[in-house]
């Protein structure tokens, strides 16, 4: 087998990062000048019985699994449930207020929570039960989780945006005051 040419390994990279297939003229308006059908046709050549194949549907190009292998790439997968806005109340009070019980939750939303909200969150694993509070009837608290910060891409609970941050962002009207204190500390820098 030779080696690859440029032109061959430039084409192939274009189909491996591919979002959808391609015909050969916006392959070739990634990779430039060249032979761009050539190279196409030499990948297939060189991917036949390979567990990754290069094939032509129509006149677009792709890369697909072996249709004999299909079988082991098979996985039942769970759909991506959307928060509902009760959801993404809950977890931002929670994400700038914890450790936090639902009394604290229903008191900062103004109406009751569902126990289904907190479970879903929880189920997300982005909230988790943080203790209890030493109060009366020692309710129980919640807090965020590393796999909140992991997903919303936060380091720590200190990168949540401020209301300043917020305003600036055109999320918040300018002159609403009524919003408590996120109880958020900031690094002297960023104050």
């Amino acid at each position: 087998m030779t080696p690859p040419d440029d032109l061959v390994r430039a084409v192939e990279a274009v189909l491996f990062a591919a979002a959808e297939p391609l015909t050969a003229d916006a392959i070739a308006a990634h990779v430039g000048a060249g032979d761009v059908r050539a190279a196409l046709s030499r990948l297939a050549q060189d991917y036949a019985g390979r567990g990754v194949s290069v094939v032509r549907r129509g006149e677009r190009w792709h890369m697909q699994t072996a249709a004999d292998l299909a079988h082991l790439l098979r996985r039942d997968r769970e759909e991506p449930r959307r928060l509902s806005r009760a959801g993404v109340e809950t977890l931002a009070i929670i994400a700038y207020h914890e450790p936090v019980s639902r009394a604290e939750i229903e008191a900062v939303r103004g109406v009751q929570i569902s126990k289904g909200t907190l479970d879903v969150l929880m189920e997300a694993g982005w909230v988790r039960p943080a203790g209890r509070r030493e109060a009366p009837g020692r309710p129980l608290t919640y807090a965020t989780t590393p796999a909140f910060l992991a997903h919303f891409g936060l380091a720590s609970r200190r990168d949540l945006p401020g209301i300043d941050d917020l305003r600036a962002a055109g999320l918040l009207d300018p002159v609403d005051s009524a919003l408590p204190d996120t109880g958020v500390e900031k690094d002297s820098e960023d104050a």
